[in-house]
This record gives C-alpha cells, structure tokens and sequence, in this order.
C-alpha cells in the first residue's frame, strides 16, 4: 500500500497537547553527569577533514569544544557513571529502583537495550528495564513514563538516563553537521513525593517532518544493511521549527500549571544551538540570563543535554528550593517535550 505524504506545516498550525500532573507527585531527586575525558576544541576538527574554523562555528553555533567517546566506546559505558552519580546524588541504592528508562539515539545495537545492560552493571537484578528512542526529546519522553508510573503508583523510584555517542555517525567533511554534535551521558532519579515536583507536560510529534533531521537510508521502509551513511539535517527548516516550538513549549507547560511563563525561573532546553536558543528568548520575551546553556562546552549530545545541563545549573547554584524550572526539547521525529517543575 502507497503511504501518502502529508504537506509540510509550520509547528504553530498544531494544537500543542499539555496537561497539568495528576496523582501522586513525583520529584527529581537526583542528578548525575558524564562525558568522556576527551575534548575537541574547534580548531581540532580540521585535522579530521573539517572545513570551516572556531570563528566561524563559535559564531553560528555557539560550540567552543565538545566531548568525544573514543573509538569503540559504547554509548551505555557513558550512561554508567551518569546513572551511579544520580543514584548517589539521590541516595538510593539500585536495590531500590522500580524500574530504568535509557533515552538514546546512538544505541550500540538494535537489541539488548541499553537499559538492561546499565542495569546490570549497577547491580540492579530484576529492575523492569528498556529503552526510548525520541531523539533529542529522549529524555524527556522517558522522565514523562516515569512520572506517570510514579503517578499511578505502579512504581516508587525510577532511574532516566540519557545516553549518546553521537560522534560515531559523523562524517567530519560534512562540517554543517559535524561540528554540532558532542559525547555524554546524563541521568535523574525520580522519586514519589508528599509535595510538588513535576507540575504539568506538553508532549507531541509530527512525523510530517520525519525527514528533517535523518541517519541512514530507507527504502522500501527498512534500512538498507551497510548503507547507514551519516547524519544529515535540513539546517534552515530545524531552526525555524525550533525557534517557534519552544516559546509554545513554555506557554503550554505554564498554561497547564496555572503560572506566567514570567514566573519561570530558569529554562533548561535542548542544546542544539545557542542561535535557536537566543531566538527563542527573544521570541518569548524571556531574558537571557534565565537560559541554561553550557552547550559551548559539550555541543549537541542529544537525549543527553538537558540532564547534563540540568546537573550544570544545580552545580552553578542557579536552581534553588522553590524554583520554577522548564525542560524543553525538540529533535528528529519531529519530536517536542516540555516539563516544568518545581524545585525541592
């Protein structure tokens, strides 16, 4: 049966789903951080192929450095210690998880997940385990599961991680590509609560725009066997969607929690690019200032960035008792989260 394309539309000609949390209040109660220990600086990348200099992606990216895993790496090495200084960060011990959710777009294989193998190398036995795959929405799609579970009271303690390798699909000649994404793994333990944490969700995709951001070749709906290519991304049109989905992200979350988008505190976005970031404050009307953005030292690392962000801004000092924070990602599906939550 022929699959009929749909036309191509701009994200603010959908209605944005979001909803206030119901059940029992679900909190993040530990944050953990890795990237491997090797960095390329900008100027690094021309010895690889790549054509362009730190002036000029400093300049339309933002990226001053990233972290990348060494040959051979596999993506749950870095969700590893991500998920041990969550669990440490939360005092909780594996014994105690109900269940772990690993978000990943560079899985090291289309099965085990990588779930099951970060949970046993933890030492968690038994621990319900699998993965998501929503692109750079991957973490918050995988917090949203989590809360629901803790919600319902199907589960007590959730470990999220958000792991990637994403420098495995590049092809550093391809430098409007290969310049964006970096190393890193990130993760948050998720527990049930007496009072507030996650307050509301908007979550949604449209698979209008599937071909947006891609790696590999369909055909005949299967990706043909040795011909994954690299990744390649419609640069113009991810950015305009981009900058029009996070202000709406914002509203939507704020709207469904009963507050101002003013009465946010801080943002934690996606890092893909402080350009679409920039924009998307300018657009909101929102300071600079309540931007997290640490993507100059680590780039685009995907499922990754906004626990390694989030980890980032708790260390800064930037998010206290009470706040008011925003998640909000974007990435290849189309894919759109946002969270907000309040601080504990």
């Amino acid at each position: 049966m022929a699959i009929q394309e749909s036309p191509r539309t701009r994200s603010d000609s959908l209605s944005l789903r979001a909803f206030r949390t119901r059940g029992r209040p679900a909190v993040i109660s530990g944050i953990g951080g890795y990237a491997p220990e090797r960095i390329l600086y900008n100027d690094d990348l021309a010895d690889l192929g790549c054509r362009v200099d730190d002036e000029w992606i400093v300049k339309r990216t933002g990226i001053r450095s990233r972290h990348v895993a060494d040959p051979g790496t596999a993506a749950f090495e870095l969700a590893i210690p991500a998920a041990q200084r969550a669990l440490e960060d939360a005092e909780v011990l594996p014994s105690e998880l109900d269940m772990i959710i690993c978000a990943t777009t560079s899985p090291d294989g289309p099965f085990p997940a990588m779930a099951c193998r970060v949970q046993d190398k933890i030492g968690a036995p038994g621990v319900m385990a699998f993965d998501v795959l929503a692109a750079c929405s991957g973490f918050l799609y995988a917090l949203a599961i989590a809360e629901s579970q803790i919600a319902s009271g199907r589960a007590d303690t959730v470990l999220v991680v958000g792991a990637e390798v994403m420098t495995r699909f590049l092809d550093w000649k391809h430098h409007f590509v290969s310049i964006l994404p970096g190393d890193g793994a990130g993760a948050a333990v998720v527990r049930a609560a007496d009072g507030p944490g996650i307050l509301s969700w908007c979550r949604g995709a449209d698979g209008r725009g599937w071909d947006q951001i891609t790696y590999g070749k369909v055909e005949k709906g299967a990706y043909a066997v040795g011909e994954f290519g690299s990744l390649e991304m419609k640069g113009t049109e991810v950015f305009k969607f981009a900058v029009d989905i996070l202000p709406r992200l914002a509203t939507a979350a704020a709207d469904a929690a009963g507050i101002e988008v003013d009465d946010i505190d801080l943002w934690v976005p996606h890092q893909a690019n402080s350009r679409i970031i920039e924009a998307a404050a300018e657009r909101a009307g929102v300071p600079l200032s309540r931007m997290m953005m640490n993507l100059d030292r680590y780039a685009n690392t995907s499922a990754a960035s906004i626990p390694l962000a989030l980890r980032d801004a708790v260390d800064q000092g930037r998010v206290t008792g009470g706040d008011k924070v925003l998640l909000a990602a974007f990435g290849a599906g189309l894919t759109w989260a946002s969270c907000l939550v309040e601080w504990t």
